[in-house]
């Protein structure tokens, strides 16, 4: 399952995550994983989730970035939730390719029982038609 964080730059997605992933982490009985750009968010989470820093690795485009993904499952059987955070600032992905991202992100969560929480900087009305049948939350 794909759930999503869409809004314009500054509209509070990144704390509204934040948020999410500590309350999820007080009642989960798997891990959670929260992935970023850089290291600015550590200490906004709570110490048991698992935090993740892009820029320490060589993730170059999606293939790669679901590459990834998998390793991180292959290493934790009992991920319940992973949380992308600025999808667009993370590798060379565009608002074109975000549907065919969460196609198969929305494919590995089936796949493994895990429920992906992304967020993405646009307008609504900017996303492609194909990425408004996910859960987008406020």
């Amino acid at each position: 399952m794909v759930k999503l964080f869409v809004g314009i730059k500054g509209s509070g997605k990144t704390k509204k995550m934040i948020d999410m992933a500590n309350d999820n982490n007080k009642t989960a009985n798997g891990s959670v994983i929260f992935i970023n750009n850089d290291s600015r968010l550590m200490y906004d989470l709570h110490y048991n989730i698992r935090f993740i820093n892009l820029e320490e690795f060589e993730i170059k485009n999606i293939d790669t970035y679901i590459g990834f993904i998998y390793g991180i499952l292959s290493c934790d059987h009992d991920i319940e939730s992973i949380y992308i955070d600025s999808l667009l600032k993370h590798v060379d992905i565009n608002i074109e390719d975000v549907p065919g991202f969460l196609d198969r992100l929305s494919d590995i969560g089936s796949k493994h029982d895990v429920v992906f929480y992304v967020s993405i900087s646009s307008a609504i009305e900017d996303l492609p038609e194909e990425v408004r049948k996910y859960n987008i939350l406020s």
